[in-house]
């Protein structure tokens, strides 16, 4: 994690407020930023103009009113649609895309930026809006480095920084990534929940009967460093458990869904993880040994 200074006030343009971005208007304004804000719709600007923030015209009014601006947006290219008719007051300005897209967008959007005058950082807020500003927020941010020490300070404000380098896609690749474990583990949850109150169990019930499972996870697999070591090192002995073990434990889940109508669409492609490996051979090995298929070849 990248240490940042004490922030300086800076002048800030947020563009895009839905809750994540109002939420980072906030907490820039509780450290003295002078923020200046747009969002297509806006009505949405009411209750950050009433904490403080000045409302831009319009975006090309927001792009000369700050030292760096900040796109909070659903998607990148969003970021076109809005600045694509302001490209003249880009020069000279920095773009922080806090917006989720795919690694390679963020690539093509900084040769964008680069082709008006324009530098961009991208990067990705691992916290929902209410942790915006709090202890536990973070961010991951990617692009030239002397544009992130230039403006680390500011951004420590919605989360303390984690740089990972030059490229304007690594930032996004671990959003992503992380992104991909959050949103099977919620689908999981709302599946599991599925089976059991297809058999007359309230989720009421259920739910903190589940949770603990999500919580303990960790220490189920070993933690993470045992994790890393055998996905690192291509190690995987089937002391504990075996994939033939644990697979045919996916077949029953999916078995299980069919015959109860609940959707198998997501044990099926657990189940599918399984079937790889067994086929490729390991058979008898650990379940980390799944990696070995689903990982870039």
């Amino acid at each position: 994690m990248t240490a940042s200074p004490t922030p300086t006030r800076l002048p800030v343009a947020v563009i895009g407020l839905g809750p994540m971005g109002q939420a980072m208007v906030r907490a820039l304004l509780r450290s003295d930023h002078p923020v200046a804000v747009w969002n297509r719709t806006e009505s949405r600007a009411a209750d950050v103009v009433a904490a403080g923030a000045s409302l831009a015209a319009t975006p090309d009014d927001a792009l000369r009113s700050a030292d760096v601006v900040v796109l909070s947006l659903t998607r990148y290219g969003a970021m076109y649609d809005i600045l694509g008719d302001h490209t003249a007051a880009l020069a000279g300005t920095t773009i922080v895309n806090l917006s989720s897209d795919t690694p390679d967008e963020s690539r093509r959007a900084a040769e964008w930026a680069e082709s008006h005058g324009a530098t961009l950082l991208t990067g990705g807020v691992m916290v929902p809006p209410p942790m915006i500003g709090t202890d536990d927020a973070y961010l991951y941010v990617s692009g030239p480095r002397e544009a992130f020490d230039r403006f680390s300070s500011m951004l420590s404000v919605i989360g303390a920084t984690r740089y990972v380098g030059a490229d304007p896609g690594l930032a996004q690749l671990l959003y992503q990534a992380h992104l991909d474990v959050f949103l099977t583990t919620l689908s999981s949850l709302l599946h599991a929940t599925a089976l059991v109150t297809s058999a007359g169990m309230s989720a009421a019930d259920f739910v903190p009967e589940v949770l603990p499972t999500l919580t303990s996870t960790a220490e189920m697999i070993g933690g993470g460093e045992a994790l890393a070591h055998s996905l690192d090192t291509g190690d995987h002995p089937g002391d504990l458990s075996t994939v033939l073990m644990m697979g045919a434990t996916a077949d029953h889940i999916v078995a299980t869904s069919e015959a109860l109508g609940v959707d198998s669409g997501l044990p099926r492609a657990v189940k599918s993880h399984y079937d790889r490996a067994i086929a490729a051979g390991y058979g008898s090995a650990n379940w980390t040994s799944l990696y070995e298929v689903v990982k870039a070849s």
